[in-house]
């Protein structure tokens, strides 16, 4: 039997995950957490095979629980079903430790055999998603502005282009305003931008937005 942590803080989707997941006779569903904080606690005290996790969720952002998780069970496979097209997350997350990769639109029909492949061992991801590592792994592939930054330049770059100031910023991510500015300069310089409006335009033009 297969115990899987189901981590999504909409009571809907979980709902549906269970739907989903309770008609088959080899998965289980071991635990449910609603937060990132809860996540990290679960996946401690809970026996679980694999975690299904969204990358929107309340407290920590979604890349850094990936990590944490990774750090502290790193044979735990841990399947992302998110909202965000792969366009936006899917290599970070792989980068991060993720087995695959799903958005929450193709879960009604792939869910079950990808979370049967990532405890086996292998990993989930679609054919497209392939095609785009492939590509990332190119040295000679021209890389997007964003692919350029790290994962929290990255975050820092969709709040920027949502219209949230930098003090904003820095109490979303409990961050200092200092390091946030650092990290604003940082991502103006690698996305040879100025301004505001310049990197809101570049986030909707590359469907970065949620």
């Amino acid at each position: 039997m297969i115990k899987v942590l189901v981590a999504d803080d909409h009571p809907v989707v979980r709902q549906g995950l269970l739907q989903i997941l309770g008609a088959t006779d080899d998965i289980v569903v071991a635990g449910e957490a609603t937060s990132g904080h809860e996540v990290l606690e679960r996946a401690q005290c809970t026996e679980c095979d694999v975690v299904i996790l969204d990358l929107s969720m309340p407290g920590i952002d979604g890349l850094d629980v990936l990590k944490q998780l990774k750090r502290e069970r790193p044979r735990l496979p841990v399947l992302i079903l998110t909202m965000h097209a792969e366009d936006q997350f899917a290599i970070r997350a792989l980068k991060a430790g993720a087995s695959g990769y799903l958005t929450k639109e193709s879960a009604p029909a792939q869910l079950v055999g990808a979370i049967r492949r990532v405890f086996g061992g292998g990993r989930y991801i679609s054919a497209q998603l392939a095609e785009r590592l492939a590509d990332h792994l190119d040295p000679e592939k021209e890389r997007f502005g964003h692919e350029k930054l790290s994962d929290r330049e990255y975050h820092v770059l969709r709040l920027i282009a949502a219209g949230r100031t930098t003090r904003e910023i820095s109490a979303d991510l409990s961050l200092s305003v200092k390091t946030i500015s650092t990290y604003r300069s940082r991502i103006f310089e690698k996305m040879q931008m100025k301004t505001p409006a310049e990197l809101a335009a570049y986030v909707v033009r590359n469907r970065l937005t949620d």
